[in-house]
């Protein structure tokens, strides 16, 4: 039977204040505790699909929270999580675990992962308004800006792409091999030769050297697509396959799935390799694939900087030092079609519009002053002023300058986030799993912050 909260606290829950991360965790402890909506959306989460009046008692609501502000606040993996609340007498009380053995690295995953992008953003309100309610943030003055965050995957090259198709193509046709002697597709496992040509591409990087390049690229294509014949083939012989067994026809099933959507991806990989490797032309980056594993990943170009692979973010942060909303874009949007959708935000979360924004220069245009001064902000502030006069943005010189030293400082913040809250990268899967790693990131951070000023 799973539950909120244990229900009453015993000495055993008291954390040692000697150190200063004692003192943090004694501070956010405290929070979680004024702040009890939290664990509602957290048991509604972690109870889904189960039947919570049978079975044996698993981790509290409670419990699992704390363990995953635990394992942002210290940017853990679970392995590590799991041996930190076995050994560190203030984590286990932090995580109220005192009265049971410490939780699997496996049972703190699936408990954690439970817990949707959507809960974790309406923690981040409930924290929010927590902290208008004891008058450290109004969102008066609100600083905006966007940093990008990479997905868990490796430098995308056409041949590291077409070698990741083929390998997995044929691990499932291997797979469906060993399901039956009564299937009858045939393959050729060509991993080796794969692998060799891709290696060759990648330790020859000069494109016209004797050619051996554009060799070696038109001869991995050759092997892709014999791979992606013989999948089709496979997946064909698969959706037929009728077996001495409703779990041989299941297995069967989900190896043709999982088939099929590995040769889409590897069509679309010859096709673009093609394009780009052969005939020479640009493809657009909406239309590439980047990664065979995290599909959903984008091409993050940002002015000169170094290309990011994975998804922007879009923080606006308060005289706090909290991020008072964190907005996710698929694609790669522009800064400057983000800000009316950010002020929008804040008004919902505040009941009014900021009176005054500070923002990178990203967002700055014309459009977006009229829009802005039209919400009811008072003073816009863009870092780079693009033609605008400093005027037409705010009501004096000083005001801007004050304005534009204030924007600075999310800077700073997106710093913490990424070197102490692990939002430089995001190693959980899927799509949905990116918006619960950053969500969380943001929550954890969020209730640090919050606890250092209380206690200040």
């Amino acid at each position: 039977m799973r539950k909120k909260t244990d229900g009453q606290q015993n000495f055993l829950h008291t954390i040692p204040q000697n150190t200063e991360i004692g003192r943090e965790l004694s501070g956010v402890s405290k929070l979680i505790d004024d702040n009890h909506d939290i664990l509602e959306l957290v048991h509604n989460d972690i109870v889904r699909g189960t039947d919570e009046d049978n079975g044996r008692d698993g981790m509290n609501a409670d419990q699992v929270f704390r363990c995953a502000i635990l394992k942002q606040y210290r940017n853990l993996t679970y392995q590590e999580l799991a041996f930190h609340l076995e050994d560190s007498r203030s984590f286990r009380a932090f995580a109220r675990l005192t009265g049971r053995g410490a939780p699997s690295a496996s049972t703190l995953q699936a408990n954690i992962k439970a817990i949707s992008a959507d809960t974790w953003k309406a923690i981040n309100r409930i924290v929010i308004s927590h902290a208008k309610h004891l008058g450290l943030e109004k969102g008066r003055t609100v600083r905006i800006d966007s940093t990008a965050t990479e997905t868990d995957v490796h430098y995308p090259t056409d041949s590291s792409l077409l070698w990741d198709c083929i390998r997995v193509i044929t691990r499932y046709l291997v797979n469906g091999k060993e399901l039956s002697s009564a299937l009858t597709y045939h393959f050729v496992d060509h991993s080796r030769v794969a692998k060799k040509h891709m290696t060759e591409i990648q330790t020859n990087k000069k494109r016209n050297k004797d050619n051996r390049r554009s060799y070696r690229y038109k001869e991995l294509l050759k092997v892709a697509s014999r791979v992606l014949v013989y999948a089709q083939e496979a997946i064909e012989d698969l959706r037929g396959f009728q077996g001495t067994s409703i779990n041989q026809v299941m297995r069967a099933n989900a190896i043709a799935a999982d088939l099929e959507r590995y040769t889409d991806l590897l069509s679309k990989v010859i096709e673009q390799t093609r394009l780009r490797v052969i005939e020479g032309k640009k493809v657009p980056a909406c239309d590439k694939v980047v990664s065979i594993f995290e599909t959903h990943t984008d091409i993050i170009a940002k002015g000169n900087r170094e290309t990011t692979f994975g998804h922007k973010l879009f923080l606006t942060g308060g005289r706090s030092g909290l991020i008072l909303d964190c907005v996710i874009e698929p694609g790669n949007p522009a800064d400057s079609s983000m800000l009316c959708q950010l002020l929008g935000g804040q008004e919902e979360i505040f009941g009014r519009p900021p009176r005054q924004i500070a923002c990178d220069g990203g967002f700055a245009s014309k459009e977006n002053l009229i829009q802005a001064k039209a919400m009811g902000v008072k003073d816009v502030s863009f870092a780079k002023r693009r033609g605008i006069k400093v005027l037409d943005m705010v009501k004096s010189n000083w005001v801007y300058k004050k304005l534009r030293n204030f924007r600075a400082g999310i800077e700073a913040n997106i710093s913490v986030l990424k070197r102490s809250f692990g939002l430089t990268r995001c190693d959980w899967r899927g799509w949905f799993g990116y918006l619960q790693y950053v969500y969380s990131s943001v929550v954890s951070y969020n209730f640090l912050v919050l606890a250092r000023l209380s206690s200040a």
